[in-house]
């Protein structure tokens, strides 16, 4: 995944067009078709948020990003907004224009024939429909095609989208609250509430960017949860759906979890799960799907493959130790967010990796540093695991 990174901006407030002859350079333009993209985030999937700025003349005259799935993409809505100003204009834009007729035309061609002259791509698409076909496309209709800028911020925006398309499975965002020793539950099981409510609402900021939301068994017979998105001022087109991993059919089919009225529900087993659990599962509304057993669950690189299937970009693995050490131990996770509350629990408590455990300093999980900011009273730390 490269050298340490920042994390993602959050959507931003639209910011007007410049105006004058010369303001306006691709770099410049690249970083508002990111901004552009990102206000799309939570409604494209599992299409990629991609934003485009058309410039002439050194001023912008039309921008946009994707619509959801079945609507026009960035570069359709920005080409509509310039009108016959995007003739002999460039187009910046965060991802390579497609060249495949899908649910929409091609955007190259549609690039071709508003008669722009030149296109900014920050990434190529790794889509195997796309993979470079788009660019090749526009240069051979003799259009000037630059690849490269602003990619590095491209390649934070769209993470998700890009591990998707390169391996076929939803991209892994751990999250876990803990104290300042490393705890996620007191001795006694406790653990409602570690941090306060500024960083309880950031990590639904967290569940509207994500298409799943994945727990064990061991936190769904704990707490209950809901595991919707709640209180937040952009939330996703649709409800991220809740993923329960029971191996064995443990968690019965009742509370939050399993009314469907909130949001969907998958439960992903095992062959050995209890038929009468699997039954009252699928009664109560919720999907069910099998996969190989692993080291007494399920197969965890399995349970990403078929979310990613089913076209989730990012799933949020939201608890608890056990699973968030097993994703760590199948080297499974992309990015791990820990809220850190001010408070110590002590050497009883329930570590933060359950199941994690070096031999040595050699054998120890190592992270990068991408971000650390204050919330409330409480620290968010983002980390990428080093591979």
């Amino acid at each position: 995944m490269g050298s340490a990174r920042r994390a993602p901006p959050r959507p931003s407030a639209p910011v007007a067009p410049a105006g004058r002859e010369g303001d306006v350079r691709d770099d410049e333009a690249m970083q508002r078709a990111l901004a552009l993209g990102e206000q799309a985030r939570r409604r494209t999937p599992p299409n990629p948020w991609v934003g485009c700025v058309v410039v002439r003349g050194g001023a912008v005259v039309g921008e946009g990003a994707c619509e959801p799935p079945g609507g026009p993409h960035a570069e359709i809505v920005a080409l509509a907004a310039a009108g016959d100003r995007a003739r002999g204009a460039a187009a910046v834009v965060t991802l390579e224009p497609c060249s495949h007729q899908g649910r929409t035309p091609p955007c190259a061609d549609a690039l071709i024939e508003a008669g722009v002259t030149r296109v900014v791509a920050a990434l190529e698409d790794p889509d195997s429909k796309v993979a470079g076909t788009g660019l090749a496309r526009l240069r051979d209709a003799g259009i000037e095609v630059t690849t490269g800028v602003g990619a590095h911020d491209a390649t934070d925006a769209l993470a998700p989208y890009l591990h998707h398309r390169r391996t076929g499975r939803a991209y892994c965002l751990a999250k876990t609250a803990a104290s300042i020793d490393g705890r996620v539950a007191a001795p006694d099981g406790s653990s409602r509430w570690i941090t306060g409510e500024s960083a309880r609402s950031d990590a639904h900021e967290l569940r509207a960017d994500s298409q799943a939301i994945v727990v064990g068994a061991g936190t769904a017979l704990a707490d209950e949860p809901r595991l919707t998105v709640r209180d937040i001022a952009q939330p996703p087109l649709q409800p991220p759906t809740r993923v329960l991993l029971d191996a064995r059919g443990r968690v019965p089919a009742v509370g939050p979890l399993f009314d469907t009225d909130l949001a969907p529900t998958l439960v992903v087993t095992t062959h050995t799960a209890d038929p009468r659990a699997v039954d009252a599962w699928t009664a109560a509304g919720a999907k069910v799907e099998t996969v190989a057993p692993a080291a007494g669950g399920v197969d965890l690189g399995a349970v990403l493959e078929l979310l990613g299937r089913d076209g989730a970009l990012q799933t949020l693995v939201e608890g608890g130790p056990i699973l968030h050490g097993g994703f760590l131990t199948a080297a499974l996770v992309d990015r791990l967010v820990a809220y850190v509350a001010p408070v110590a629990l002590g050497a009883r408590a329930r570590p933060m990796l359950g199941t994690w455990n070096a031999g040595s300093l050699s054998e120890a999980a190592r992270f990068r540093l991408l971000d650390v900011r204050r919330i409330g009273a409480d620290v968010r730390i983002d980390l990428e695991p080093e591979r």
